[in-house]
């Protein structure tokens, strides 16, 4: 045995793993500094902190406690603003949340080919596309001018332009719209995998016994992959509230809404930036944003806990 072979059998497991051990150390610095360390500053949601006091001010300002959660609670707009926030998350939560798992089964079924990876490749890249430039294009495929209510009026299918952008009663479809068709392909490549993982030979087995086609997705594909569906479906509520799956609830309600859509576009998100953050009310927007965290919270325990009572399986 030459020298290189006994120093590599001396080796701990840490040092054979050095490399990979590394990897996981930046990502828990990353974590460290920038999700840890900020929580010091949830103190300012029960301080009268000011802007001006600087850093310092966190720690010396006055204990003011539950001042502006009472405030928050007590405003004008908060039955309006848990409406959208709870309704929106919800819709997303039922239309964005299923489709992705059909999805990855439709192209698990779908033969080896050129289509299969075109349809793959086409529905994951909307994935990368920012809001920003999504809201630009809805403006100009939906606006009162724009292509959609042109093409219409042209067909004498409608007599006046559909407020696609301007009525409160369209938004929330709009906002779950925009969501399916955004998300779905990219998180179909989570159920995709795992669909991936499920052995072949109790497919042909199922086969030789006279399964037919939705027997085996009935019987093999969703059992087999039930854990990726609890896991995700648990850290989609621990998101509810920012818009489950994609998490883009604010961006879309900051860009497609407007003083016309307000009623339905308004959500917690927005109403910490504007009254909180660009008021330069930052203790304010702490606590306001700590109530939405402690719901995410208690959604993802409450979650985790009925998924080990109905399926037998949590995240945790």
């Amino acid at each position: 045995m030459n020298r290189n072979a006994k120093t590599a059998q001396r080796k701990t497991p840490f040092q054979k793993q050095l490399p990979l051990q590394l990897f996981a150390l930046a990502g828990m610095l990353y974590l460290f500094i920038f999700n840890i360390i900020p929580m010091v500053g949830l103190i300012m949601g029960f301080k009268d902190y000011d802007i001006t006091m600087g850093f310092q001010g966190i720690f010396t300002a006055d204990w003011v406690g539950p001042k502006y959660l009472k405030e928050f609670v007590n405003d004008y707009q908060f039955p309006m603003l848990v409406k959208n926030t709870v309704g929106i998350s919800l819709l997303k939560l039922v239309f964005t949340f299923p489709l992705p798992i059909l999805f990855a089964i439709m192209i698990s079924e779908m033969a080896d080919g050129p289509l299969k990876r075109l349809t793959q490749t086409a529905s994951y890249l909307p994935h990368f596309i920012s809001w920003v430039i999504i809201s630009g294009i809805s403006y100009h495929f939906l606006s009162s001018k724009g292509i959609i209510n042109t093409l219409l009026t042209r067909l004498h299918l409608i007599e006046e332009p559909i407020g696609f952008l301007t009525d409160s009663s369209k938004y929330w479809g709009l906002a779950t719209a925009l969501d399916m068709w955004k998300e779905t392909g990219w998180w179909a490549i989570v159920f995709l995998a795992a669909v991936m993982g499920i052995s072949q030979e109790m497919y042909e087995s199922a086969k030789l016994d006279g399964a037919s086609r939705l027997q085996r997705i009935w019987y093999i594909t969703l059992p087999g992959i039930k854990p990726t569906i609890i896991t995700v479906l648990i850290m989609t509520l621990g998101n509810l509230f920012g818009g489950g799956l994609s998490g883009s609830t604010f961006e879309q309600s900051y860009l497609l809404g407007n003083t016309m859509n307000y009623e339905a576009s308004s959500i917690v998100q927005t109403y910490v930036y504007n009254v909180g953050l660009a008021n330069g009310r930052y203790a304010y927007a702490t606590a306001v944003g700590l109530i939405q965290s402690a719901i995410s919270l208690i959604f993802v325990f409450g979650s985790n806990f009925l998924s080990k009572k109905v399926a037998g399986s949590g995240l945790f």
